[in-house]
């Protein structure tokens, strides 16, 4: 197929700078979602160039490093998981592909979208269905978006070694869902494509514990905005297990988390009983043993409750719980 088709019709009728736009990532767990915007000299030759999805990883690495050197101009955006959870996929890849333009020093005449939705760029904008296998200019940005995505996703797996990003990029596969099952959901995932997760917890008897994984993320997205750091999650001792451990300007925080779907039958904190609080006393003393500090300690307990699809959760935080 003449991937340059579409584009020698819109320069013959008056176009002189025609941009392709694309995105990477819209069906990951984990991670932002990438586009890419970028301007071609038009008919120009790039062998192999092609849809991403039907090129090899090292393909898609060479093409990379000669698209970036002969476009005229080229951008990268990207929307990151919370913007994805926040916003909904769809408007965080409009986000995402207004980025990418929005980073181009050549403003196009028209903008070439693949997909059948307008992202509604600062530009006169065409969608074209199928795009990455009919344009060059789409085709380019394909590429651009799918390895500026999988570069990030890679360089993640120092800092989460316990999930194989570099392998899978964030993705669904059968790996990633056993990852998630064992270490429940790290600060990159996106949790509301998680129910996919819940589908999969079902097949096996590790509901509670993913649920109670889960609570734990909710609790530690609050307790950053509250200007806590944190010090330690799953904190395991002979005692049990602290869920967290975080402090401020004043206090060393031992933090129980519970998860209820509501709270109807009774509160999550009638849950933390003398015996819970016997247990986590011990343990928070084996720690403050071992580290060093001139905080004051202090016990909390971090309600959430949230329905099946963990949507919009109700937080808790109640201080000195005991």
């Amino acid at each position: 197929m003449d991937l340059w088709e579409i584009e020698r019709g819109l320069i013959s009728s008056g176009y002189n700078s025609v941009c392709g736009i694309d995105e990477a990532g819209r069906g990951p767990l984990a991670g932002p979602v990438f586009a890419a915007a970028v301007i071609l000299p038009f008919g120009i030759n790039i062998p192999f160039l092609d849809d991403s999805k039907k090129l090899s990883e090292k393909i898609r690495e060479n093409l990379y490093d000669e698209i970036t050197a002969k476009a005229i101009d080229y951008g990268i955006g990207s929307a990151d998981n919370h913007e994805v959870d926040g916003l909904n996929i769809l408007k965080a890849t409009f986000l995402s592909m207004n980025r990418a333009v929005d980073a181009l020093k050549t403003k196009p005449d028209l903008a070439l979208v693949d997909g059948n939705r307008d992202p509604f760029v600062k530009c006169r904008s065409k969608l074209i269905v199928g795009g990455d296998g009919k344009s060059a200019s789409i085709a380019a940005a394909s590429i651009l978006a799918k390895v500026s995505r999988d570069r990030f996703m890679s360089g993640l797996q120092e800092k989460y070694p316990q999930y194989s990003f570099s392998k899978h990029k964030g993705y669904g596969t059968k790996q990633h869902f056993a990852e998630l099952l064992e270490n429940g959901p790290s600060d990159v995932h996106r949790i509301s494509f998680l129910s996919k997760l819940k589908e999969k917890s079902r097949e096996t008897s590790t509901n509670t514990r993913l649920r109670g994984k889960l609570g734990e993320v909710y609790a530690l997205e609050h307790l950053k905005e509250q200007n806590y750091s944190v010090v330690a999650e799953s904190y395991s001792t002979r005692f049990g297990e602290i869920d967290l451990i975080v402090k401020n300007s004043e206090y060393i925080v031992f933090v129980e988390v519970k998860l209820r779907k509501n709270d109807k039958f009774a509160a999550a904190r009638e849950f933390v009983g003398k015996e819970k609080q016997r247990k986590l006393t011990a343990a928070a003393k084996l720690w403050l043993q071992s580290n060093n500090t001139d905080l004051q300690p202090r016990f909390d307990v971090i309600e959430v409750y949230a329905p099946d699809d963990f949507a919009s959760p109700e937080i808790i935080h109640i201080e000195n719980a005991f």
